[in-house]
């Protein structure tokens, strides 16, 4: 019996002997890299486990480890880089309110000029002497806009928000004023180019900056006031250009950027010192990066050009779509081997990110390929004029966001907040299938598109903030550029597929982009014709967002961080 129970206690011993001498090891080390010789040990009075023991319980180390540890450096190592252990400083409501108005005037200049040129086209065309290169006026500024988006969300989880807001900016205005005195039309396609350069890093760096300062459960909610801006500024763009071209000066509808760049500024960046830091400074895959811009200009070129420039199987647009591919694959390559690539693959791997960049690619596209191509449908069916067709359109856009204000409120307050997107994009996949197989009044039509479009804005809170929640904090501008990038290719081609739908079922040329508008006149087509053709026009929509309804039930739903209940947000009165 005595001796099961001495052979019990023998571990205890051990172990107790152990931890004596590992604390002891630790404190020398600890003294020795302070610089602080270790204390003479005092002879104690060892009790009769102690004296059993083996020389575990040595007093003083061994030769070898002492000489070791002397040589060991004692600078100390620098930790300027790492995060702050202690937690942010929360922001006031004040504070977020502020932050908030500031990045919807920023964005409202992206907005604005996306579509603010179109409509004094003509105006500037007459005044260069150049009708041929109109379209490069608005195609420089998509393309430029639509390279370096996952460009400046990387380099905001590298430099930091607030480094590349002021850079988005200042390009931005840069290329206004360039535009604004730009002498003949090459200067101002390079100009138009420049601003886009800024215009598209503004988008990426906007987003990232709002999942900084909200969480992703009311993140939602913020995201349907951006929706309104966007759709706003789209709608005000060609109002404001024509006034701008008819009354003043078309250069005016570059000018106005100024004044509102300034304001902005001025509201974000007291504010911005005080925006939680997230990013972490890496080396920069500048080879990924310019892989990955030249892959998408040339396949926008592509998108642009075929079908209109050059037949879609000439040797020119192939040699393209060749090249594009060739672009695409070797930055896949590279971002394989890369140690930090400029894109991670993986970010768009998993249950989440692949889902949800194709639901919300699915529901701009749609959007946007309905927004060009249905003027054209209202003028030949309905016989509206062009600025009552432009009036046609605001059902589409408006209440779009309505359903985006929907989603983003739902967000705040369900648990399974992706089941309203669910609900709203097979919504919109049924109302489109609607326009397919019925011929409608023109109020039947508009009612049917509002329809449509209430479901459809429910895809974008859901899925920005579904990406942004599945990464991690250094990650999320990465992955908001990519799908800022991702949408732009999507709607592009969705415009020229829409083209080449019409294209096919009339069997005629057909004008784009609001190019009848320019032209003075739209092509003698029957009504009963285009009706026909734009029957499968709306069975594209009904396919894009049977897709997104697909992809949306397929994500991974993960708990959002913050407030399962929050109070209605309050924006400045």
């Amino acid at each position: 019996m005595f001796g099961m129970t001495r052979r019990r206690d023998a571990p205890m011993r051990r172990g107790a002997c152990l931890g004596r001498t590992l604390l002891s090891t630790l404190d020398c080390i600890e003294r020795i890299l302070r610089g602080v010789a270790p204390p003479q040990r005092l002879p104690i009075e060892m009790n009769k486990f102690d004296r059993q023991s083996s020389s575990a319980d040595i007093q003083a180390l061994p030769d070898d480890i002492a000489e070791e540890l002397s040589r060991l450096p004692s600078e100390v190592i620098s930790v300027d880089d790492a995060p702050s252990i202690a937690p942010p400083v929360p922001l006031t409501s004040d504070e977020v309110r502020t932050i908030v108005i500031s990045l919807m005037l920023t964005m409202f200049l992206a907005a604005l000029d996306q579509t603010i040129v179109a409509t004094a086209l003509p105006t500037i065309g007459r005044q260069f002497n150049d009708v041929s290169n109109l379209s490069w006026v608005i195609t420089a500024y998509l393309l430029a806009s639509t390279a370096v988006a996952p460009v400046f969300g990387t380099l905001s989880d590298i430099y930091g928000r607030r480094v590349m807001i002021i850079i988005s900016l200042s390009l931005f205005v840069a290329g206004s004023v360039l535009c604004a005195i730009a002498p003949n039309m090459p200067m101002l396609i390079l100009a138009r180019g420049l601003q886009g350069l800024g215009g598209g890093g503004i988008m990426p760096v906007v987003q990232t900056v709002i999942s900084d300062v909200v969480s992703p459960r009311e993140r939602g909610q913020y995201q349907a006031y951006f929706s309104s801006v966007w759709m706003v500024g789209g709608i005000l763009g060609p109002v404001i250009g024509g006034v701008f071209a008819e009354h003043l000066h078309w250069s005016m509808i570059f000018w106005i950027n100024l004044p509102l760049a300034a304001a902005a500024i001025a509201m974000l960046l007291p504010k911005m010192k005080k925006i939680p830091v997230f990013h972490r400074k890496r080396k920069v895959d500048w080879l990924g990066g310019i892989l990955l811009m030249a892959s998408a200009v040339v396949f926008m070129l592509v998108l642009t050009w075929g079908g209109t420039r050059y037949p879609w199987l000439s040797p020119t647009v192939l040699a393209m779509v060749g090249g594009a591919v060739a672009l695409a694959v070797t930055f896949v390559w590279h971002a394989r081997r890369a140690d930090e690539p400029f894109l991670p693959l993986k970010l768009l791997t998993g249950s989440v990110a692949p889902f949800a960049l194709t639901a919300g690619g699915c529901g701009l596209g749609a959007i946007t390929g309905l927004t060009v191509q249905l003027p054209l449908y209202y003028e030949s069916v309905y016989h509206l004029s062009a600025s009552e067709a432009g009036l046609a359109l605001i059902p589409l856009a408006a209440v779009s966001t309505c359903g985006a204000a929907i989603a983003g409120r739902t967000m705040a307050r369900a648990k399974h907040y992706k089941r309203v997107a669910i609900v709203g994009t097979s919504w919109a996949a049924i109302c489109a299938l609607g326009l397919t197989l019925t011929t409608l009044p023109l109020w039947g039509l508009l009612t049917l598109m509002a329809a449509f479009a209430l479901g459809l804005g429910t895809t974008f809170p859901v899925c920005v903030v579904s990406l942004q929640n599945s990464v991690a904090r250094p990650q999320v501008g990465t992955i908001t550029g990519a799908m800022n990038f991702f949408r732009s290719l999507m709607s592009s081609f969705t415009v020229a597929a829409f083209a080449a739908i019409l294209l096919i079922a009339l069997g005629t040329d057909i004008p784009l982009a609001g190019e009848h508008h320019a032209a003075g006149g739209i092509p003698a087509i029957p009504a009963d014709d285009m009706r026909h053709a734009f029957r499968y026009v709306f069975g594209a929509a009904t396919a894009l967002m049977t897709t997104a309804s697909l992809c949306l039930i397929m994500m991974e739903e993960r708990p959002l961080a913050g407030p399962t209940v929050t109070q209605q947000v309050e924006m400045a009165e």
